[in-house]
């Protein structure tokens, strides 16, 4: 049975997830949350999406990626290389994703999150 940590605040630079303290960017993957390397949507890259895509297929139906302060497109190199994996892409303001993060997991979709900080 699937317990996905929920999101609990966000801002100053990092996440509470499930009452802890996390600075920096964020990833959740198999209800694991973990740092994560990109600190702009610029700098974000296929390669950081590795533990994703790595998993069993049909383990993740799509990322939700938060890009930062503004919804930004990710680059096209990303959503190629997500969609030959095929896994999903939905991408807004990191904002949106983490107040969305809490819903899908309440739903038990299946999913993975890459939260830019802000």
């Amino acid at each position: 049975m699937r317990q996905p940590p929920a999101i609990d605040g966000f801002g100053g630079g990092g996440f509470r997830v499930a009452g802890v303290w996390r600075p920096g960017s964020l990833l959740i993957v198999a209800d694991e949350p973990r740092a994560w390397r990109p600190a702009t949507i610029a700098e974000v890259a296929l390669e950081d999406f590795q533990p994703v895509l790595s998993l069993h297929a049909g383990t993740v139906e799509f990322v939700l990626l938060g890009t930062g302060p503004r919804q930004t497109l990710p680059s096209a190199a990303i959503r190629e290389g997500l969609r030959r994996a095929g896994v999903g892409l939905e991408f807004m303001a990191t904002e949106a994703a983490a107040r969305l993060h809490n819903v899908l997991a309440s739903e038990g979709r299946l999913f993975a999150t890459a939260l830019i900080a802000v």
